[in-house]
């Protein structure tokens, strides 16, 4: 963690941190994991069959592409919901503040 900070201006390195440590950050690093996933797949991700593999290659691929495309619409739809929740409840607390118009 020293060396970190040696290399990294002290400013960056805060704003890492609080992005790290924020509560939205789990759900959207998920979020966006799904959607690079499927941005991916639109673009040739299948393209190993493609090629000359073995045969255990390629079963190894298309189960793990077919874990993935089943599982990803899931995890994203977790994490969507997970950051409308918790954005909604911190609108609500915000708003229950006195002092807040």
């Amino acid at each position: 963690m020293k060396a970190l900070k040696n290399i990294v201006p002290r400013d960056y390195f805060l704003a890492a941190k609080k992005v790290v440590t924020n509560q939205y950050f789990p759900a959207a690093a998920v979020l966006f994991g799904v959607v690079l996933f499927w941005t991916l797949g639109l673009f040739g991700g299948l393209s190993l069959l493609s090629t000359n593999q073995t045969l255990l290659t390629t079963l190894t691929w298309l189960l793990f592409v077919y874990a993935a495309a089943v599982l990803s619409p899931l995890a994203g739809l977790l994490a969507a919901v997970d950051l409308t929740r918790r954005w909604q409840r911190n609108r609500r607390q915000d708003a229950d503040r006195p002092g807040r118009s």
